[in-house]
């Protein structure tokens, strides 16, 4: 094996796809809820009344919030392990070359 070769780690995968989960379940959550509340606070303005922003979080960013974590569990999940076994054949390969 070359130096800069590594033979992959099925460890990885979890601890990757739960960071990558995280942290777009965050940015999802964020960005969902600020356009929530502008939404919230538009229509509010529209209808001359006062804005209700908890409906920002229950109705609006925490759903969204849900589904892109599941769509990403689940297709980070699959990529991870797609790549995992990419490179277990690739290092299987040049293991046999030498």
């Amino acid at each position: 094996m070359s130096p800069n070769t590594t033979k992959p780690h099925w460890y990885l995968i979890p601890a990757r796809v739960l960071l990558l989960t995280f942290l777009l379940t965050l940015l999802s959550f964020a960005l969902s809820l600020l356009l929530g509340i502008l939404g919230i606070v538009i229509v509010a303005a529209l209808r001359g009344t006062h804005p209700n922003l908890p409906i920002a979080y229950r109705h609006i960013a925490l759903p969204v919030a849900a589904v892109v974590a599941a769509v990403t569990l689940i297709s980070a999940s699959a990529m991870e392990i797609r790549r995992y076994r990419q490179t277990k054949t690739l290092a299987e390969i040049e293991r046999i070359s030498m």
